[in-house]
């Protein structure tokens, strides 16, 4: 099975020619045609942090929402509000997370609840990815949050740019700030290091969602490859994380069976079992 040269996608994950001799996916084929400028990006987001006075953090519990809640308060000392959006689903480990992270740097932390059962269940039932939905309805959520709050902008802890630029703009003229573009798994390793952030034991590459492991494993039952390829192989494309790493973690997950039984439960879909 061919597999490109620059990134980790295969013939069962992506559509792949040969350019020069190499094997290369189309995603890496657009992405060498329209080359990004990572110091314009990076140069970007800097400018565009001096004049951040005040915000909203998308902030999940996680490991990457724990670093751009520590830059955007120790680096760039905006007046920060961290708002967790609890789908239901959020480890108890991740809300932890969430309260010592908070209270280690001295922001405020407001949790929203709501049930998103209707996504997981359905996509579960399908053999689906639930995270582009539940992440639409959240950054919905967050962004009507900002509004009623009378913020500007939402910063998150993504760590690839809106394809040339660090963010987007929203409707109601809402910016979301993508905080951690470009930054290498190992500077937020490193960071994380200074913090009480504690790894919970989840299955699949998540620190705050206990969907994410019943989900991958069934999508891998289905098509024999993870979800989160393509935005793995997206990371060994921009340089932020090394192939070896990377196919561990597209490989099909262990799901611990307390976690998976009580998703399932929860979500009533003990036939699946």
């Amino acid at each position: 099975m061919q597999v490109c040269s620059l990134c980790i996608h295969n013939e069962k994950t992506a559509k792949i020619d040969i350019v020069d001799g190499k094997p290369l996916c189309r995603e890496c084929q657009v992405y060498l045609r329209h080359r990004p400028d990572r110091l314009r990006i990076r140069e970007e987001l800097e400018e565009l942090m001096r004049n951040v006075d005040r915000a909203v953090l998308a902030f999940s519990g996680g490991k990457d929402s724990t670093v751009a809640l520590y830059l955007a308060r120790e680096r760039y000392h905006v007046d920060v509000e961290a708002v967790m959006v609890d789908h239901g689903f959020m480890a108890a480990e991740a809300i932890e997370n969430a309260r010592k992270i908070t209270e280690h740097l001295g922001v405020p932390l407001r949790i929203l609840r709501y049930d998103y059962s209707d996504i997981f269940r359905a996509t579960l039932l399908k053999g689906q990815s639930p995270c582009r939905a539940c992440s639409r309805r959240t950054m919905e959520r967050l962004r009507k949050y900002a509004l009623r709050k009378s913020y500007r902008y939402i910063i998150t802890g993504h760590e690839l740019p809106f394809g040339h630029h660090p963010y987007r703009r929203m409707s109601g003229g809402i910016v979301q700030i993508r905080l951690l573009s470009l930054m290498s798994e190992e500077e937020r390793l490193e960071i994380l290091r200074k913090l009480p952030f504690e790894f919970p034991n989840l299955a699949g590459y998540t620190t705050n969602c206990l969907i994410l492991g019943p989900a991958l494993e069934r999508y891998y039952e289905k098509h024999g490859f993870s979800f989160e390829h393509r935005r793995i192989a997206a990371l060994v494309r921009y340089g932020l994380m090394d192939r070896e790493k990377a196919m561990k973690k597209v490989e099909k997950p262990e799901v611990p069976e307390e976690i998976k039984r009580e998703v399932y439960r929860r979500l009533n879909l003990e036939e699946l079992l």
